[in-house]
């Protein structure tokens, strides 16, 4: 018979209770003030859902009425230089953050007022759900997008789990600046199935990053109770998979999270793994609006309540005038000063019509819509002191290969700022990465070279939050298909942060990715991502041809304050070209595309591989007495294709081809093709053609694969057909 040992694991997991002793060793007014947020939390939530049925509010409110005392408790244990993050229902935690970070030092709230700065907290976010310019993120976040740096409050995502992995960036970036900040991850019990909750805990758990993620365990995600979602009964137990310490507490009571938070806090400063806190709670409401769930049938008004009988807003003052520390009086007090606070910012964001006595809008408080575009990228200040340049501008005197210039650009960055860092899998490894392209930086810079485990979702949202938090991350992803993978935190989050957090943040932060096509990988690791990325116009794009490009354009690149993709073709890898001889400090500006060829008969827009093929395809025309004018685009996200040089081309060629290894359906040239019949309608004497690969996956099979590949012959065949010649 077989023997099987019980090993068991080794899993720092409690539970807390609170006794009469914590109690009794509270201090009364951080007890007092918990007290007056918790009644200004529900006072503002109730205000909220009242506005929503008035119709003064625009898209989904997800109340966090019964949660509140998870976000008082937590935020009277951090400082209010730490940060925190949440999802969707983050009301409660951006309030509590703001008012907790606008308190005065020995602020007694039986006696002292709302400060100014308390009121406008409130003012700024009732502001931001209704969507009018003085909200925290000038109205285009409204009730699930909400950021603010400069209290700790680094940002909510609609995305369940969205926040999770970007959370986890801030804090390691803490670490990074040797400081002793910590970062509370808020988020519910639907976002632990998400697979960035366990990429991010696991980066947090391998690097022992000073995180505490505080999952408000509500039972339900939307209609679907946690039984049905999951097969173990308490979701901290996960903390053991990942390293960490698993804590549940009572997330009815602003005490017993106080006192979770506290422990953690404390030893995470000191140099503790992360800690798994869940707060078992409930939301009174549905998941939107005040309607209870039972009235949808999938909970019962038993249930329902049960729950309401444990209520933050009646037990917690309870418990404090059976401890001694409050009166009914002072009760009554504090509640009546908590609904002025919310009246007021009620009263800040709106009127009475003077018809109809309704409550309406101020109009002078709406978005104006020339500010529409505003804050999509950088206000481009980052480049003033900046010379760009192009090759005949210096003398190049050194003949690298491609692979070494990219080694050269990030060492170079990494030299000069000790802000920048690499992340990615196996860029440490191997003396410099799986393909060399950080060859000799692990040795100088072993602790800036992160090898992360295969997660690309959650690197590449730590690296948006280590951007977020000023460092300039350099995120390598192996393969162009697998930002699929991470799409969420690439396209989501780190594409769209800056415009919907109203242009508050920067995001400095570049991918490089290696286009494999022509080398035999199959039809999942040989995408080209140009016309993804392009999609979403947060994205800047650059594909370097040459070294001396590679360098230039990786430079402003990381000058940048807007993410930015770097797309690199494996072909090019092993391409030699020149640069000037210790000299890495030069800049080619975004947006600039560079002719190759000249020619009067045709104008061939091509980049990475095709160009060298576009321009054998032209010197052999030349021959025949055809004109081809080769551009190298260099720049492919929509706002900074250079249409100038485009468009003189075209002045003088009338005709238009576009060559490209993508697949024809996934092709950057389609949109080109458009905007230049939008531009250059009277200029084109034939229609644009493109030349792409065929619409299907890239097979491995040698002659398959370079079947579906374009060709000098191709590109000649092609020009003949346009030019009659």
């Amino acid at each position: 018979m077989p023997i099987w040992e019980n090993i068991g694991p080794d899993f720092d997991w409690k539970k807390l209770k609170i006794t009469n002793e914590d109690w009794e060793k509270q201090d009364k007014f951080t007890l007092l003030v918990m007290l007056q947020q918790l009644y200004i939390i529900r006072a503002f939530e109730i205000m909220v859902l009242e506005l929503k049925n008035e119709n003064l509010i625009h898209g989904p409110v997800h109340s966090s009425v019964g949660q509140e005392a998870v976000a008082v408790g937590a935020m009277s244990a951090i400082r209010r230089t730490d940060y925190i993050g949440g999802t969707h229902r983050a009301h409660h935690q951006f309030l509590a953050k703001a008012l907790a970070y606008y308190t005065p030092a020995g602020y007694n709230p039986l006696v002292d007022k709302i400060t100014p700065e308390m009121q406008r907290s409130i003012n700024t976010l009732l502001a931001e759900i209704m969507g009018l310019a003085p909200g925290c993120c000038g109205g285009r976040g409204g009730s699930m997008h909400l950021c603010n740096l400069r209290i700790g409050v680094l940002g909510t995502s609609a995305i369940v789990a969205g926040g999770i992995p970007v959370a986890t960036g801030v804090a390691w970036t803490q670490r990074y600046k040797q400081q002793d900040g910590i970062v509370v991850s808020f988020f519910g019990d639907g976002a632990a199935n998400q697979g960035t909750f366990h990429e991010a805990l696991n980066l947090a758990g391998l690097w022992k990053i000073p995180i505490i993620y505080l999952l408000e365990n509500n039972f339900y995600a939307v209609a679907t109770h946690l039984k049905e979602s999951v097969p173990i009964k308490e979701l901290s137990l996960r903390a053991v998979s990942y390293g960490m310490k698993g804590r549940i507490a009572d997330g009815m009571d602003p005490l017993a999270v106080k006192i979770a938070v506290e422990e953690a806090a404390q030893n995470l400063r000191e140099g503790s793994v992360p800690y798994l806190i869940e707060t078992m709670t409930y939301r009174f409401f549905h998941h939107a609006g005040d309607i209870p769930g039972s009235s949808f049938g999938y909970r019962d008004k038993s249930e329902e309540d049960r729950w309401k009988k444990r209520d933050p807003v009646e037990i917690f003052p309870r418990q404090m005038c059976k401890f001694g520390f409050l009166t009914e009086e002072e009760n009554l007090y504090l509640k009546e000063v908590a609904n002025d606070a919310v009246r007021r910012a009620a009263n800040y964001c709106t009127e009475k019509n003077g018809k109809s006595g309704k409550r309406c809008i101020k109009e002078s408080l709406w978005p104006k819509p020339e500010s529409l575009t505003k804050g999509l990228h950088s206000d481009g200040s980052e480049f003033n002191e900046i010379k760009f340049i192009e090759a005949e501008d210096l003398k190049l005197d050194k003949k690298v290969k491609y692979v070494e210039a990219i080694a050269a650009a990030i060492g170079h960055w990494m030299e000069k700022d000790p802000n920048v860092f690499v992340i990615g899998e196996e860029v440490g490894h191997f003396g410099g990465g799986a393909y060399q392209a950080t060859r000799g930086l692990p040795q100088r810079y072993p602790n800036r070279l992160l090898d992360t485990p295969i997660s690309e979702a959650g690197f590449s949202g730590f690296a948006c939050g280590a951007a977020m938090c000023g460092l300039k991350p350099v995120v390598e992803i192996m393969f162009p298909d697998f930002t699929l993978v991470a799409a969420d935190q690439i396209f989501n989050q780190i594409g769209k942060l800056r415009y919907i957090y109203g242009g508050n943040i920067d995001m400095p932060l570049v991918i490089r990715t290696r286009i494999a096509i022509g080398c035999g990988y199959g039809g999942q690791h040989s995408m080209d991502p140009v016309a993804l990325f392009a999609l979403f116009p947060g994205w800047r794009i650059v594909a370097p041809t040459t070294p001396f490009d590679y360098i230039g354009l990786f430079n402003t690149a990381m000058q940048s304050k807007d993410p930015v993709l770097v797309v690199e073709h494996q072909e090019l890898y092993n391409e030699t070209g020149l640069i000037p001889s210790n000299n890495y400090e030069y800049y080619i500006k975004i947006g600039k595309a560079k002719k190759i060829t000249e020619g009067d008969d045709i104008t061939v827009l091509s980049y990475l591989s095709t160009v060298a093929l576009a321009k054998q395809a032209a010197k052999e025309l030349s021959a025949e007495g055809i004109g081809a004018e080769v551009i190298d685009l260099r720049t492919l996200d929509f706002a900074n294709i250079d249409y100038e040089i485009i468009g003189d081309s075209l002045c003088k060629t009338n005709s238009l081809l576009i060559v490209e290894q993508a697949p024809r359906s996934n092709s950057i040239g389609a949109t080109i093709a458009h905007e230049c019949e939008c531009r250059f309608f009277d200029y084109l004497d034939t229609p644009i053609a493109r030349l792409t690969s065929p619409d299907i996956p890239k097979p491995v099979s040698r002659i398959l694969e370079s079947a579906t590949m374009p060709t000098v012959a191709s590109v000649k065949d092609i020009i003949h057909k346009i030019t009659g010649k």
